[in-house]
Protein backbone atom coordinates (compact mmCIF):
# COMPACT_ATOMS: atom_id res chain seq x y z
CA UNK A 1 0.00 0.00 0.00
CA UNK A 2 1.05 3.27 -0.77
CA UNK A 3 0.89 5.10 3.18
CA UNK A 4 0.47 8.41 1.38
CA UNK A 5 3.37 9.53 3.84
CA UNK A 6 1.59 8.65 7.12
CA UNK A 7 -0.83 10.93 6.82
CA UNK A 8 -3.44 9.08 7.92
CA UNK A 9 -0.98 7.98 10.65
CA UNK A 10 -3.31 7.19 13.34
CA UNK A 11 -5.55 4.70 11.08
CA UNK A 12 -2.47 3.45 9.83
CA UNK A 13 -0.83 2.37 12.70
CA UNK A 14 -3.80 1.16 14.50
CA UNK A 15 -4.70 -0.85 11.61
CA UNK A 16 -1.58 -2.61 10.73
CA UNK A 17 -0.83 -4.86 13.64
CA UNK A 18 -4.25 -6.53 13.54
CA UNK A 19 -3.98 -6.87 9.62
CA UNK A 20 -1.16 -9.74 10.91
CA UNK A 21 0.58 -9.99 7.15
CA UNK A 22 3.68 -11.39 7.00
CA UNK A 23 5.09 -9.12 4.52
CA UNK A 24 4.09 -5.45 4.93
CA UNK A 25 5.26 -3.68 1.63
CA UNK A 26 4.69 0.60 1.83
CA UNK A 27 5.56 3.13 -0.88
CA UNK A 28 5.93 6.53 0.29
CA UNK A 29 7.43 5.95 3.29
CA UNK A 30 9.72 8.79 5.10
CA UNK A 31 12.70 9.00 7.15
CA UNK A 32 14.32 11.99 9.14
CA UNK A 33 17.13 11.68 11.10
CA UNK A 34 16.97 12.48 14.60
CA UNK A 35 12.79 13.70 13.99
CA UNK A 36 10.16 12.63 14.90
CA UNK A 37 6.42 13.81 15.02
CA UNK A 38 4.85 15.70 11.87
CA UNK A 39 6.54 17.44 9.01
CA UNK A 40 4.75 19.34 6.00
CA UNK A 41 6.09 18.44 2.55
CA UNK A 42 5.67 20.88 -0.37
CA UNK A 43 6.74 20.28 -3.96
CA UNK A 44 5.48 23.62 -5.72
CA UNK A 45 2.10 22.16 -6.86
CA UNK A 46 0.95 19.83 -3.30
CA UNK A 47 1.29 20.82 -0.01
CA UNK A 48 1.25 17.29 2.70
CA UNK A 49 1.51 16.77 6.16
CA UNK A 50 3.59 13.77 6.27
CA UNK A 51 5.57 11.70 9.47
CA UNK A 52 8.93 12.87 10.01
CA UNK A 53 9.90 9.45 9.95
CA UNK A 54 7.12 7.10 9.33
CA UNK A 55 9.25 4.03 9.11
CA UNK A 56 10.51 4.21 12.41
CA UNK A 57 6.59 4.44 13.72
CA UNK A 58 5.81 1.59 12.01
CA UNK A 59 8.96 -0.32 13.36
CA UNK A 60 7.12 1.02 16.41
CA UNK A 61 3.88 -0.85 15.96
CA UNK A 62 5.66 -4.16 13.96
CA UNK A 63 8.22 -4.87 16.28
CA UNK A 64 8.46 -8.85 15.62
CA UNK A 65 9.11 -8.08 12.04
CA UNK A 66 12.15 -6.98 10.55
CA UNK A 67 12.44 -3.62 8.56
CA UNK A 68 13.97 -2.92 5.37
CA UNK A 69 14.12 0.77 3.87
CA UNK A 70 15.56 1.90 0.89
CA UNK A 71 15.42 5.83 -0.54
CA UNK A 72 15.11 6.78 -3.83
CA UNK A 73 15.07 10.18 -2.84
CA UNK A 74 15.78 13.13 -0.29
CA UNK A 75 14.63 16.90 0.34
CA UNK A 76 13.51 19.12 2.18
CA UNK A 77 10.60 19.73 4.91
CA UNK A 78 9.40 21.52 7.65
CA UNK A 79 8.34 20.58 11.40
CA UNK A 80 5.45 22.73 13.03
CA UNK A 81 8.17 25.20 14.52
CA UNK A 82 9.38 26.49 10.67
CA UNK A 83 12.54 24.32 11.03
CA UNK A 84 14.00 22.77 8.04
CA UNK A 85 15.44 18.95 7.73
CA UNK A 86 16.34 16.90 4.86
CA UNK A 87 13.65 14.05 4.58
CA UNK A 88 14.31 10.57 2.83
CA UNK A 89 11.60 9.33 0.53
CA UNK A 90 11.14 5.60 -0.33
CA UNK A 91 9.72 2.55 0.16
CA UNK A 92 9.69 -0.05 3.35
CA UNK A 93 9.22 -3.47 3.39
CA UNK A 94 8.58 -5.69 7.03
CA UNK A 95 9.13 -9.18 7.10
CA UNK A 96 7.35 -11.46 10.06
CA UNK A 97 9.94 -13.32 12.11
CA UNK A 98 8.00 -16.17 11.12
CA UNK A 99 9.56 -16.09 7.93
CA UNK A 100 13.57 -16.47 7.44
CA UNK A 101 14.97 -13.47 5.08
CA UNK A 102 17.06 -15.34 3.23
CA UNK A 103 17.59 -12.88 0.14
CA UNK A 104 17.92 -8.98 -0.32
CA UNK A 105 18.18 -7.20 -3.98
CA UNK A 106 17.34 -3.27 -4.72
CA UNK A 107 17.77 -1.39 -8.26
CA UNK A 108 16.47 2.12 -9.62
CA UNK A 109 13.99 1.86 -12.27
CA UNK A 110 13.87 5.51 -12.96
CA UNK A 111 17.12 8.00 -12.64
CA UNK A 112 19.24 7.63 -9.53
CA UNK A 113 18.93 8.70 -5.96
CA UNK A 114 18.92 12.56 -5.79
CA UNK A 115 18.97 14.97 -2.96
CA UNK A 116 16.95 17.71 -4.21
CA UNK A 117 17.28 21.66 -2.84
CA UNK A 118 13.48 21.82 -3.60
CA UNK A 119 11.20 18.76 -3.97
CA UNK A 120 10.25 18.28 -8.20
CA UNK A 121 7.12 17.90 -9.17
CA UNK A 122 7.93 15.68 -12.25
CA UNK A 123 10.64 12.85 -12.69
CA UNK A 124 11.47 11.86 -9.51
CA UNK A 125 13.60 8.91 -9.15
CA UNK A 126 12.46 5.34 -8.06
CA UNK A 127 13.42 2.36 -6.61
CA UNK A 128 11.80 -1.26 -6.31
CA UNK A 129 12.83 -3.09 -2.84
CA UNK A 130 12.92 -7.31 -3.07
CA UNK A 131 12.99 -9.36 -0.52
CA UNK A 132 13.46 -13.06 -0.76
CA UNK A 133 11.85 -15.18 2.59
CA UNK A 134 11.33 -18.59 3.16
CA UNK A 135 8.99 -20.35 5.44
CA UNK A 136 10.18 -22.85 8.12
CA UNK A 137 7.10 -25.03 7.98
CA UNK A 138 6.73 -25.36 3.89
CA UNK A 139 10.18 -24.43 2.74
CA UNK A 140 9.23 -22.54 0.02
CA UNK A 141 10.84 -19.54 -0.55
CA UNK A 142 9.20 -15.96 -2.27
CA UNK A 143 10.35 -13.51 -3.80
CA UNK A 144 8.47 -10.00 -2.89
CA UNK A 145 8.82 -6.74 -4.98
CA UNK A 146 7.86 -4.17 -4.85
CA UNK A 147 8.21 -0.87 -6.58
CA UNK A 148 6.36 3.04 -6.44
CA UNK A 149 6.14 4.20 -10.04
CA UNK A 150 7.03 6.52 -11.93
CA UNK A 151 4.24 9.79 -11.43
CA UNK A 152 3.94 12.46 -13.86
CA UNK A 153 1.47 15.39 -13.70
CA UNK A 154 0.26 14.69 -17.50
CA UNK A 155 -1.59 11.47 -16.39
CA UNK A 156 -0.85 7.39 -15.52
CA UNK A 157 -0.84 7.26 -19.48
CA UNK A 158 2.38 4.85 -21.11
CA UNK A 159 5.16 7.23 -21.59
CA UNK A 160 8.65 6.15 -23.19
CA UNK A 161 9.71 6.72 -19.14
CA UNK A 162 6.94 4.21 -18.19
CA UNK A 163 8.37 1.33 -20.52
CA UNK A 164 11.55 1.25 -19.45
CA UNK A 165 10.55 1.66 -16.34
CA UNK A 166 8.71 -1.90 -16.77
CA UNK A 167 11.79 -3.31 -18.43
CA UNK A 168 13.74 -2.72 -15.64
CA UNK A 169 11.34 -4.05 -13.46
CA UNK A 170 10.82 -7.39 -15.61
CA UNK A 171 14.71 -7.64 -15.54
CA UNK A 172 14.86 -7.37 -12.12
CA UNK A 173 12.06 -10.47 -11.54
CA UNK A 174 14.12 -12.18 -14.25
CA UNK A 175 17.37 -12.34 -12.90
CA UNK A 176 16.79 -13.23 -9.02
CA UNK A 177 14.17 -15.18 -9.41
CA UNK A 178 15.17 -19.06 -9.17
CA UNK A 179 13.81 -21.92 -10.64
CA UNK A 180 11.49 -22.89 -7.37
CA UNK A 181 10.45 -19.20 -6.41
CA UNK A 182 6.79 -17.52 -6.16
CA UNK A 183 7.17 -14.51 -7.14
CA UNK A 184 5.10 -11.29 -6.19
CA UNK A 185 5.15 -7.84 -7.42
CA UNK A 186 3.32 -5.25 -6.26
CA UNK A 187 3.21 -1.65 -5.23
CA UNK A 188 1.78 1.95 -6.31
CA UNK A 189 2.44 2.06 -10.22
CA UNK A 190 1.09 4.99 -11.22
CA UNK A 191 -0.55 3.11 -14.27
CA UNK A 192 -4.04 2.79 -16.15
CA UNK A 193 -5.09 -1.10 -16.57
CA UNK A 194 -4.23 -1.05 -19.89
CA UNK A 195 -0.60 -0.24 -19.60
CA UNK A 196 2.22 -1.99 -21.76
CA UNK A 197 4.01 -2.58 -18.59
CA UNK A 198 1.25 -5.38 -17.73
CA UNK A 199 2.37 -6.95 -21.32
CA UNK A 200 6.05 -6.76 -20.70
CA UNK A 201 5.75 -8.07 -17.03
CA UNK A 202 3.70 -11.08 -18.23
CA UNK A 203 6.31 -11.60 -20.56
CA UNK A 204 8.10 -12.35 -17.41
CA UNK A 205 5.95 -14.32 -15.89
CA UNK A 206 3.59 -12.38 -14.05
CA UNK A 207 -0.03 -12.16 -14.07
CA UNK A 208 -1.79 -8.73 -12.62
CA UNK A 209 -4.65 -9.61 -9.97
CA UNK A 210 -6.35 -6.02 -9.85
CA UNK A 211 -7.59 -4.94 -13.39
CA UNK A 212 -9.91 -2.66 -13.96
CA UNK A 213 -10.30 -2.26 -9.87
CA UNK A 214 -10.66 0.80 -7.84
CA UNK A 215 -8.03 1.43 -5.45
CA UNK A 216 -8.60 4.48 -4.14
CA UNK A 217 -10.24 5.50 -0.74
CA UNK A 218 -12.46 8.24 -0.26
CA UNK A 219 -9.42 10.75 0.32
CA UNK A 220 -8.62 10.96 -3.21
CA UNK A 221 -10.85 13.04 -5.03
CA UNK A 222 -9.66 13.07 -8.99
CA UNK A 223 -11.55 10.59 -11.17
CA UNK A 224 -9.06 8.05 -12.19
CA UNK A 225 -9.52 5.37 -9.56
CA UNK A 226 -6.43 3.14 -10.47
CA UNK A 227 -3.43 3.02 -9.08
CA UNK A 228 -2.36 -0.04 -7.03
CA UNK A 229 -1.62 -3.53 -8.24
CA UNK A 230 -0.36 -6.77 -7.62
CA UNK A 231 1.38 -9.44 -9.89
CA UNK A 232 2.31 -12.87 -8.72
CA UNK A 233 3.78 -15.60 -11.15
CA UNK A 234 1.79 -18.21 -10.12
CA UNK A 235 -1.90 -17.56 -9.50
CA UNK A 236 -2.74 -21.36 -8.47
CA UNK A 237 -1.13 -20.46 -5.06
CA UNK A 238 -3.27 -17.53 -4.51
CA UNK A 239 -5.83 -18.49 -1.46
CA UNK A 240 -7.28 -14.83 -1.23
CA UNK A 241 -7.01 -11.85 -2.53
CA UNK A 242 -8.84 -8.75 -1.24
CA UNK A 243 -8.95 -5.21 -2.31
CA UNK A 244 -9.14 -3.60 1.16
CA UNK A 245 -11.96 -0.64 1.39
CA UNK A 246 -12.07 -0.27 4.85
CA UNK A 247 -10.73 0.90 6.94
CA UNK A 248 -9.37 3.92 5.26
CA UNK A 249 -5.96 4.21 6.63
CA UNK A 250 -4.19 6.23 3.29
CA UNK A 251 -5.44 7.67 -0.20
CA UNK A 252 -4.66 4.28 -1.26
CA UNK A 253 -6.58 1.15 -0.19
CA UNK A 254 -4.32 -1.64 0.82
CA UNK A 255 -4.20 -4.82 -1.51
CA UNK A 256 -4.13 -8.14 0.57
CA UNK A 257 -3.00 -11.53 -0.68
CA UNK A 258 -2.79 -14.83 1.24
CA UNK A 259 -0.63 -17.53 -0.58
Amino acid sequence: MNAWGGALADELLGWLPGADADVVCLQEVTRTPGLGGWTRFDDGERALPQRADLFDDVRGVLPRHQGIFVASDSGPVVDDGGTRHRQDFGVATFASERLSLVGLDSVFVHGEFTDHAEWTIADRPRVALAVRTADRNTGRTVWVVQVHGLRDPAGKGDTPARVRQAEALAALVTRIRQPDDLVVLCGDLNLLPDSATFGILADAGLTDLVGTADTRTSHYLKPVRHASYLLVSDVDAVTRFEIVSAPEVSDHRALLLDI
